[in-house]
């Protein structure tokens, strides 16, 4: 069991580094999990004094005389290219690593960077999200794999049996703070803030010298994942919008993501998060106001749009998605249908009215009927046909030909990575 849940926990901690990290240099239904391969020589900013080495979660280097620091380390993979070129800039002693959430795409560097002497810092609740993350290391693994299309690996069916333990993460930080921790080095001050948004324990790093923040992933070009389909709990709309709120009263000159490249210029920084913010916050509200009149969350993921001005994009986050992930945040599942009460699954129910429609030839039939015009209530009904008869050929087909179109029609990676998975597996079975 001990050699199971090393596995597990080395499985999931590869593609969670995937899972939780939005694109860098293009949002699509195509992960750019490459993204700088190509990079040459470390970006520089701030008159010389940051630079980024760009990939599936940056790395950034902050010099100073008395040595420098790290903000964020990337993925695993990404760890020795990211230090050649950073260390190409200055060979200094690493003082500091400062990781600005516990995502495995932010944390999966550190052992290149960490020197005798060298301290991490987190904000305290990154101690119960590791926990957290790795109590569910065979269910995320599982997950990461079908969004990414990676392999899940020879663990078998012991994965169900698979059980870490509550509190079996291993530390990483050697300092951790509440509300703000502040260090000077050099001739720069390092303001680490505690700033909730995609994950409870984000920080961002305020550089007054520079007026430069690290904002994690608070910001990234394209609507948030407030809800993530890897499985989260939802991520508070409200903590977004305080947070950022934070960010813009400091008046940085540049803001720098951990995905993607910086937001520079005072005015640009201003216009871009106040965007960024109202988009967040009107979706939230738009729920909101919906719940208080009756609506239910399919409805309110049909009518809530946003306004063009606070158009952010959908590459990697979704308003549906959150808008869902707002509702059962603040509600919970029980949609007040008495049948939710009992642990009768839907597919139970699936295979009764297909019998009733006569099997699930019929039901295919209308699905494929259905595929140009309503994608997604194709793959609905296919879903009950394969509950019925799952080996079903007609079935299969239609649910193949709806995930095309939706696929075709699809802008957004993490919407891209599970109708890959679900090509896949209908593939399979038609093999």
């Amino acid at each position: 069991m001990r050699m199971l849940f090393a596995a597990a926990l080395a499985l999931a901690t590869a593609t969670a580094a995937l899972a939780q990290a939005p694109p860098g240099e293009r949002l699509g239904a195509t992960q750019p999990t490459s993204a700088g391969a190509g990079q040459t020589a470390a970006l520089a900013f701030a008159g010389g004094r940051i630079f980024q080495a760009t990939g599936f979660g940056n790395t950034f280097m902050v010099t100073t005389k008395a040595g420098n620091v790290i903000i964020d380390t990337s993925i695993p993979t990404n760890a020795s290219r990211h230090h050649a070129l950073l260390t190409a800039v200055s060979a200094g002693p690493i003082k500091d690593i400062i990781l600005t959430h516990g995502h495995g795409d932010h944390t999966g560097g550190v052992p290149a960077w960490k020197q005798p002497g060298t301290h991490v810092i987190e904000q305290a609740s990154s101690v119960e999200f590791r926990n957290y993350q790795t109590r569910l290391a065979g269910f995320f693994a599982v997950r990461n794999a079908a969004q990414y299309n990676t392999a899940v690996g020879g663990l078998g069916a012991g994965r169900a049996a698979l059980n870490p333990g509550n509190y079996a993460a291993p530390p990483l930080a050697d300092v951790l703070f509440d509300k703000e921790y502040k260090f000077k080095l050099g001739d720069l001050t390092f303001d680490c803030l505690s700033m909730p948004g995609e994950t409870p324990d984000m920080l961002n790093v305020w550089i007054p010298e520079l007026k430069a923040v690290f904002i994690g992933d608070n910001y990234y070009a394209s609507f948030p994942n407030i809800y993530t389909l890897r499985g989260t709990p939802t991520r508070p709309a409200l903590n977004y919008v305080e947070s950022i709120d934070r960010v813009l009263a400091l008046k940085p000159e540049i803001v720098l993501p951990s995905h993607g490249t910086p937001i520079v210029g005072a005015a640009n920084v201003q216009k871009t998060l106040k965007q960024y913010r109202d988009a967040i916050l009107y979706v939230h509200d738009a729920t909101v106001r919906g719940m208080n009149q009756g609506k239910d969350a399919f409805t309110l993921m049909k009518e809530i749009k946003l306004p063009p001005e606070l158009e952010v994009g959908e590459g990697y986050g979704a308003i549906s998605w959150s808008v869902r992930g707002i509702y059962e945040g603040y509600a919970g599942w029980f949609d007040t249908d008495p049948a939710t009460l009992y642990p009768t699954a839907p597919s139970e129910a699936y295979v009764e009215l297909v019998r009733i429609a006569g099997g699930a030839g019929p039901v295919a039939a209308r699905a494929e009927s259905l595929v140009a015009t309503d994608p997604g209530l194709a793959l609905r009904l296919t879903s009950a046909a394969l509950a019925a008869e799952p080996a079903n050929t007609a079935a299969l087909t239609a649910r193949k030909h709806a995930l095309q179109v939706l696929l075709a029609r699809s802008g957004n990676s993490n919407e891209g990575g599970w109708l890959h998975a679900g090509l896949a597996r209908v593939e399979a079975a038609l093999k």
